[in-house]
């Protein structure tokens, strides 16, 4: 049970307690046996959620002229972008392996699994995110896959919000904690700054401000919480 997993200390405790004794509506953005989802194209889902692209549109947030040239085609939905995909598989009431079971099989890229963790963290709420995360020891199922990035990434968030909330973080993991990537991930905004400024000034600037629980693991990581 979750509850043993986490002894609340601090200021939050009683909270937090209250909290853990409630039951969950889990929201599950992000997961990884794409082989064992049903394949369905975004019409199938307009199909069966009885929804216009309008109202998709409307729902999501996501522009209309988006929305229809992902439904005509003209827009392959594998290459939007992190935000997008989480709209819309918000709107349609499905995971985002779900809205693009149809379109693609392989794994995402890590700036769009980070995306979709934030977006996560800040639609779930941090104890919601901590509980499903270690519940679900998707952390393990990761690292176990060979998926270190998404794995360490995860693992620090959940670090990071313990720290945030005055809790003690799960000690299930600390053979992992021992990990850490050969080379630091940069963002992608970062490594266009470099590139663009010719120097490792906007690099070495993002080490310096990442914070701590992810920058152990080499994951250059200054803000999760400023997502739209």
């Amino acid at each position: 049970m979750l509850r043993s997993r986490i002894i609340c200390t601090g200021g939050k405790s009683k909270e937090i307690l209250e909290k853990i004794s409630k039951p969950f509506d889990i929201i599950t953005v992000y997961r990884y046996n794409l082989e064992e989802v049903k394949k369905m194209s975004i019409n199938d889902l307009l199909k069966q959620k009885k929804i216009t692209k309008y109202k998709l549109s409307k729902a999501s947030g996501v522009p209309y002229s988006t929305v229809s040239e992902i439904v005509a085609g003209k827009t392959q939905i594998k290459y939007c972008t992190g935000e997008t995909l989480y709209k819309l598989a918000k709107a349609l009431d499905v995971t985002v392996e779900v809205l693009l079971s149809d379109s693609m099989e392989y794994r995402q890229s890590f700036e769009t699994y980070k995306s979709n963790i934030c977006h996560k963290v800040k639609d779930m709420g941090d104890i919601n995110f901590i509980i499903e995360t270690l519940e679900s020891d998707k952390i393990r199922t990761l690292y176990q896959k060979q998926w270190y990035p998404e794995s360490l990434y995860l693992l620090a968030m959940v670090d990071y919000l313990s720290r945030e909330n005055d809790l003690p973080v799960c000690n299930e993991y600390n053979d992992i904690r021992s990990s850490r990537l050969r080379e630091p991930i940069y963002p992608s905004s970062v490594i266009a700054m470099s590139a663009f400024s010719h120097n490792n000034q906007p690099k070495q600037s993002s080490y310096a401000q990442a914070i701590p629980e992810f920058i152990r693991f080499n994951i250059v990581e200054s803000e999760v919480r400023n997502v739209c």
